[in-house]
């Protein structure tokens, strides 16, 4: 029955998005036989960046493991890049292109349990990013002193917008080289450590040798491109040293020095939070970019103007919003949810945004205290639309999530919390998913199963209601001959969340289904603890 009721709502969400899906969203949003049957293991992506054409070329070797016998690979690719040539063993293989999928015909007998690599060589001028990082691609952009200032981003998008890669979130590489050459009075900062420089005299270029020695999701690879200044600092988190550099333009190093001290207090709060910042190996690098930001791994991009708020705005209106810098505090909360544990698929999202979301309140909590983190949390309540669920379509190339799985979702979380009244066992499994799922791919389901394990709770109800559905639960009661009565409405027919409710001045819990039920009360009023992200009806 459980896996029927999910079925249905799973038909329901996917009925309430109106985007029509392709074949090509097919291939691209689905794990397709020819992704199946091989796992990634490592890549090396070289590419140089040719600023005055706005042109790159390059290439990836991308090294896997054979599961099943196979002989056609398919890579991803956007257009306007174009695919030069494909070899393995010094062998040029064919292959026939899809739009931007790319089915590479082996030559080679495909032995499971074999490791093996192929390289793919391609070129040509990426897409421009219109506004990213919401319109990804390349940002080609100048600073104040009229030099380049170039960036990726790619979520939603792809990464396949200016790398060929296995461009699904479900499989993960476990570890990357990337090599950027560029031109000579110019840096690339890139995702890892930075292992080694070449110059090249004649053609007046460098490139840099960057290592991520960790699982990576494809989009939070990361190129950036300008005249950089950087220091660095020894962070004691609860690993031991953590190694942090600060990159900003040399015209922005007084402003940056000053802004970028909100790292300690993001690590300090979220290592509290949600256990050990999960990329020690790789170091923690914040690097200015010419957009806003992105959760790019290890290498947080920032772009928020050197000031607290989002671009000076406070999101939530409550003034808790002004008391940090948004950038800093909401990318590098992706850390630990979406870099730590990704989900498999961008159906998925809220994983991701969620959590992070609500790691904003929890930055102030631990700073300011919990009163604090969570009127901002329910100060952002005026941006949620519920006009669709959270959990979208799945297996198509969907990057159209709702903005709810932000703020709602932020809100979500902070009811689970009341509801299980105890912060030693919220911080317990906050903790605990980062450990359980430690440089993992995650469904949702495999998610909310391990919160509801953790918690001793069944929230099957209260997470089919808030992510599949996109109604706000109501809380409708009255009074009458000494009861006060009480149901849920707007709700799935299964939602059975408790609240805490207050009836002149003393605090009770109910337990309200979509049948009526009562409770004896002489009052004539009550109240509901804020923290409950619900609707509230009187009804006579």
């Amino acid at each position: 029955m459980k896996k029927f009721l999910i079925a249905l709502l799973l038909f329901a969400s996917f009925s309430a998005f109106s985007q029509e899906f392709t074949r090509q969203d097919s291939l691209r949003g689905s794990i397709t036989p020819e992704r199946a049957w091989w796992d990634l293991t490592y890549y090396h992506l070289q590419v140089e960046v040719i600023p005055e054409e706005k042109r790159i070329t390059g290439s990836n070797t991308i090294t896997y493991k054979v599961l099943e016998s196979n002989n056609t690979l398919q890579v991803d690719l956007q257009p306007p890049l174009k695919i030069t040539k494909v070899t393995q063993n010094g062998t040029v293989l064919d292959f026939t292109s899809e739009g931007n999928a790319h089915f590479v015909h082996l030559k080679q007998t495909q032995k499971i349990g074999d490791t093996q690599e192929i390289t793919v060589h391609y070129e040509g001028k990426p897409k421009e990013a219109v506004r990213a990082p919401w319109d990804g691609g390349f940002s080609w952009k100048k600073d104040s002193n009229g030099l380049d200032f170039i960036a990726t981003s790619c979520q939603g998008l792809g990464a396949s917008v200016w790398w060929p890669n296995k461009d699904h979130m479900y499989d993960e590489v476990e570890g990357m080289r990337i090599s950027v050459e560029v031109p000579e009075h110019l840096t690339d900062v890139s995702n890892g450590r930075l292992i080694g420089t070449d110059h090249n005299k004649k053609k007046k270029t460098k490139i840099f040798h960057w290592e991520v020695e960790n699982p990576i999701n494809n989009y939070g690879v990361n190129l950036n491109i300008g005249d950089y200044v950087s220091w660095k600092e020894t962070y004691q988190g609860e690993k031991g040293d953590l190694d942090i550099t600060y990159w900003a333009l040399k015209p922005d190093e007084e402003k940056a020095r000053k802004t970028y001290t909100e790292v300690p207090r993001m690590l300090q709060a979220f290592e509290h939070w949600f256990g050990p910042y999960p990329f020690y190996e790789d170091g923690y690098q914040l690097v200015q970019a010419p957009y806003l930001g992105m959760e790019h791994q290890s290498s947080v991009t920032y772009g928020n103007g050197f000031q607290n708020g989002y671009l000076g705005r406070d999101l939530s209106t409550t003034g808790w919003g002004l008391k940090f810098d948004f950038i800093i505090v909401h990318e590098s909360g992706h850390e630990w949810f979406a870099n730590n544990i990704t989900h498999q698929d961008h159906a998925d999202m809220w994983i991701h945004e969620s959590f992070t979301n609500y790691s904003e309140s929890l930055f102030l909590d631990y700073h300011f205290g919990k009163a604090a983190g969570q009127e901002y949390v329910r100060g952002t309540r005026t941006a949620i639309g519920n006009q669709k669920p959270m959990i979208g379509p799945y297996g198509v190339n969907y990057s159209g999530y709702p903005g709810d799985v932000y703020y709602k979702g932020g809100n979500m979380l902070n009811t689970l919390r009341t509801i299980v009244n105890d912060d030693e066992q919220w911080r317990g499994v906050l903790r605990s998913v980062g450990e359980a799922f430690y440089h993992k791919t995650v469904t949702s389901q495999e998610f909310e199963k391990y919160i509801a394990e953790f918690l001793n709770l069944n929230l099957d109800a209260f997470f089919n209601q808030y992510l599949r559905d996109r109604r706000l639960p109501t809380l409708e009661y009255f009074f009458k001959d000494g009861f006060l009565n009480y149901r849920w409405v707007n709700t799935i027919r299964t939602f059975d969340m408790p609240v805490d409710v207050n009836i002149n001045g003393e605090t009770v819990r109910i337990s309200p289904k979509s049948n009526w039920g009562r409770v004896a009360s002489k009052a004539s009023e009550l109240s509901v603890d804020e923290n409950y992200y619900i609707g509230v009806l009187k009804s006579r």
